[in-house]
């Protein structure tokens, strides 16, 4: 699936919650380390891409 497409997936999902269940503020900060993580979760691939091609080079 695509990132973006995933991102805004979950923004929409996350509204839908956040007005149904009246906690905005709640949701809202469960979103924001939803977004972290998406960040985390890309640094960390792009660390084991960089490793990957690192180790793969004959020395």
């Amino acid at each position: 699936m695509n990132n973006k497409l995933l991102h805004t997936f979950s923004i929409l999902l996350i509204a839908v919650i956040a007005f149904f269940t009246r906690e905005i503020a709640t949701v809202m900060m469960l979103y924001l380390i939803l977004l972290a993580l998406y960040g985390i979760h890309g640094t960390l691939q792009n660390f084991y891409k960089d490793w990957e091609n690192k180790n793969n080079y004959p020395y």
